[in-house]
């Protein structure tokens, strides 16, 4: 595999054959030149010349982006992504990245695709759990975002509630192109203390209290937003630490993937049991971004896919840790 070349054809990927040339194309790759990938491989006793479709790919349990060095091939990293988790967990998840040029134009391909370019929007950030440490791979994509913005309203905002509803009712009577990006606590915060009228303007949560609150269901969290801003529907984005593409849900938690990321399903008695047509089970995803990682990771979450390919984030397995960036329990 030409790795420049194939960091170019991802993200002109326009077909579900396409996108299985390249996920098999890169799988050849990555079974020989990642070290764990390979092992794990050769401990389930998986012949990589046999493999001829999605479903028969071997996926990397999320667990070992804990417990090594997940590089395919040799070479020094740029930075290095970390999970967030909750306060009290000391062994975050690392994504080892070597060229932060994939990353970025995964995630401004991906919102460009479901929202228009950066430029043409207000992009305010309430993000305060991960402002408050380093590594994290959703405060490198906002900063992006925010910088990309020619509105010089744009930013972060960590606890200044007063000021941030300030500029929203601003916004909202310019008329003018706005997303508010929030963890969800912090959501949860800001609209407990101003109710505002943010009709027209787009409000996505990234999920997950992090400690900071008792858990609500995503109905809970969505119906309570759109109560007090007056808005239609509660925005979502599914992504995490060992992921350098992102999800989107425009409402109801139903995501979409870009075309270069795929979303499958495991049965939860049978992890090597695999399937990408409708039904429910553990959740399995190819990111071609992740050329120099490990582009096929079986999460702990639990997933329901739809006949188009859309799906939802049903919750987590028992004993599963709270990590990443949505993970809100749904009550089915």
């Amino acid at each position: 595999m030409e790795r420049d070349l194939f960091k170019q054809q991802i993200f002109t990927i326009t077909s579900p054959q396409s996108f299985e040339e390249k996920a098999l194309e890169l799988f050849r790759y990555q079974a020989t030149n990642c070290a764990i990938y390979k092992n794990y491989i050769e401990l389930i006793k998986v012949d990589p010349a046999s493999i001829q479709s999605l479903e028969k790919i071997p996926f990397l349990p999320i667990e070992f982006f804990k417990s090594h060095a997940v590089k395919s091939g040799e070479w020094n990293e740029v930075i290095t992504f970390t999970s967030s988790g909750t306060t009290n967990q000391t062994n975050p998840s690392r994504h080892f990245v070597r060229d932060l040029s994939i990353y970025e134009m995964s995630f401004t391909k991906a919102f460009d695709l479901f929202y228009g370019k950066a430029s043409d929007m207000v992009i305010l950030a309430l993000l305060p759990s991960y402002l408050e440490r380093t590594g994290s791979s959703l405060i490198y994509m906002a900063d992006h975002l925010i910088k990309s913005s020619s509105d010089p309203r744009s930013g972060f905002f960590l606890n200044e509630f007063e000021k941030l509803a300030h500029i929203l009712k601003e916004i909202k009577e310019e008329g003018k192109p706005c997303l508010l990006l929030g963890v969800t606590f912090g959501l949860l915060d800001f609209a407990e203390q101003f109710s505002l009228d943010l009709t027209g303007i787009t409000i996505m949560e990234t999920g997950g209290m992090k400690g900071r609150r008792e858990e609500w269901t995503r109905q809970q969290v969505h119906a309570f937003l759109q109560e007090k801003w007056k808005v239609e529907k509660i925005h979502s984005e599914y992504g995490m630490t060992e992921l350098l593409s992102q999800a989107y849900s425009k409402g109801d938690g139903i995501f979409e993937c870009p075309p270069w990321m795929k979303v499958l399903h495991r049965e939860t008695t049978d992890p090597f049991a695999i399937s990408s047509s409708a039904g429910s089970g553990g959740l399995n995803v190819i990111d071609l971004a992740n050329i120099d990682s490990c582009a096929y990771i079986a999460t702990q979450d639990l997933v329901r896919l739809h006949p188009n390919q859309s799906f939802e984030v049903l919750g987590r397995f028992d004993h599963a840790e709270v990590r990443g960036c949505n993970l809100l329990v749904t009550s089915y």
